[in-house]
């Protein structure tokens, strides 16, 4: 079985210096933004996960002329509202949610209807979302019951537009201050809290954006037809990938980490705010800001004994690609974890939560879900004795990686199918986690 991998043993400890590659969202913000840049914008340690690959290959579909060689690509923006518009265009975003959101966003001003397709998983996420707050700027939609294939045809003269979004999805957001881009007037966003790199990076590139922050709102301003400046940027590493390490350092016995250059934006930190609440021993070094995001280095090591959390709901979405990850922490820990509010997990790749709760119990943890909920009754004895095959999660990178560090940390006789879904985000994490000294089949 090519696509199945198989680990029988636990993890060895440990004491290694790690790289890790280029953060997943900031890639695809920044191919995105440079294509509507006037002039070349040019990246280091761009992700080349098929997530930023499809990204490229639908930017080449609206014209826009890309060279991607070893570590560095380059991207020859067309400007504001400079995509070449053929007919019979079918943009494929694979996998990727953020991409699917976040081009409908830019192309408001299509003459032509325009097709966006992904693959099973991504089909079967809501788009609603973005439909209906992109149709008030003037574009139209024809979607599958709010689901993918969707068929965009743009207006001349797309109007700017108040905008409430309450999920906390970043997409959604990031989706309208793009179309505001191509308005003439001031589109404003009240938006529950999310990841902020779209922000972030409209204010480096100097557009029109005024972000004011409130306790759980963010109220966002932006005027558009602004011209956008190439942009030159050396993409920070990805928290969310580091994440496993992270996890598998602090659940091991006598290890240490040290993961290099990682964004640690406020944000998306969620999962060392949670795990530090647990005990979990994290630190920052060489902390740094970089065109408006904050990198450091991270020193992580075992922790012998992990507490229990009622976990913040606020936090949420501040950790919502890490939680599958926190749910082993929790099943380690002395004592019972609560975790509330999470329905948006089941928006993601697969049903994460059900998934969360499903890989708990086949480890003997016991928990109990609901629809938005998950109590995890934790062990810190617990090992794994039996056999476990993990397969059918619609190809969820996050669930195969999460399931490779649990069998890692637990022991036990995993069969963990669909290897090839680390393509997603993620292309290199078994080489990774074989540097580490992990045993692999």
């Amino acid at each position: 079985m090519l696509n199945t991998i198989k680990i029988n043993s636990i993890i060895k400890p440990y004491n290694k210096v790690l790289k890790i590659e280029g953060d997943k969202s900031l890639s695809i913000r920044w191919a995105l933004l440079a294509s509507q840049a006037k002039g070349k914008s040019k990246s280091l340690n761009l992700l080349k996960s098929e997530d930023v690959l499809n990204t490229l290959d639908c930017l080449k579909k609206l014209g826009t002329k890309i060279k991607l060689k070893k570590n560095i690509c380059e991207i020859n923006g067309l400007g504001l509202n400079g995509y070449k518009y053929k007919k019979n265009i079918t943009l494929n975003a694979g996998n990727s949610g953020t991409l699917a959101r976040l081009i409908m966003g830019l192309l408001i001003h299509t003459k032509n209807k325009i097709k966006i397709v992904g693959d099973k998983s991504l089909s079967k996420r809501d788009f609603y979302r973005i439909t209906i707050p992109l149709e008030k700027f003037g574009a139209k939609f024809k979607t599958n019951s709010g689901k993918l294939p969707i068929i965009i045809k743009g207006t001349n003269s797309p109007r700017s537009i108040n905008y409430k979004e309450t999920k906390g999805s970043a997409q959604c957001k990031s989706a309208v201050m793009l179309a505001a881009l191509n308005t003439n007037g001031e589109t404003i966003i009240r938006a529950k809290k999310s990841r902020d790199h779209s922000e972030l990076l409209f204010k480096h590139l100097k557009l029109r954006i005024i972000v004011n922050k409130k306790e759980n709102i963010d109220f966002i301003r932006v005027k558009g037809k602004k011209e956008i400046k190439p942009l030159n940027y050396k993409i920070p590493s990805d928290i969310s990938s580091g994440a496993f390490f992270i996890v598998l350092t602090a659940l091991s016995k006598n290890s240490k980490l040290k993961i290099k250059n990682i964004n640690i934006n406020p944000s998306r930190i969620g999962i060392i705010k949670i795990l530090r609440l647990m005990g979990a021993k994290i630190n920052f070094k060489n902390i740094k800001n970089y065109k408006g995001e904050k990198i450091a280095d991270l020193i992580i090591e075992s922790t012998k004994s992990l507490k229990p959390i009622n976990c913040p709901s606020k936090l949420n979405s501040k950790a919502i690609d890490e939680l599958l990850l926190i749910f082993l922490v929790a099943a380690k820990a002395n004592g019972i974890s609560t975790f509330r509010n999470l329905s948006e997990l089941n928006q993601k790749e697969s049903p994460r939560l059900l998934w969360g709760s499903k890989i708990l119990s086949m480890m003997g943890v016991k928990n109990i879900i609901t629809k938005d909920s998950l109590k995890i009754y934790g062990n810190p004895n617990l090992r794994i004795k039996k056999k476990i095959t993990i397969k059918k999660f619609l190809k969820d990178h996050r669930v195969f990686m999460t399931s490779t560090i649990a069998a890692l940390i637990f022991g036990g006789k995993w069969q963990i199918h669909n290897k090839e879904a680390i393509k997603t985000s993620f292309p290199s994490f078994l080489k990774k986690i074989r540097f580490l000294g992990a045993k692999i089949q």
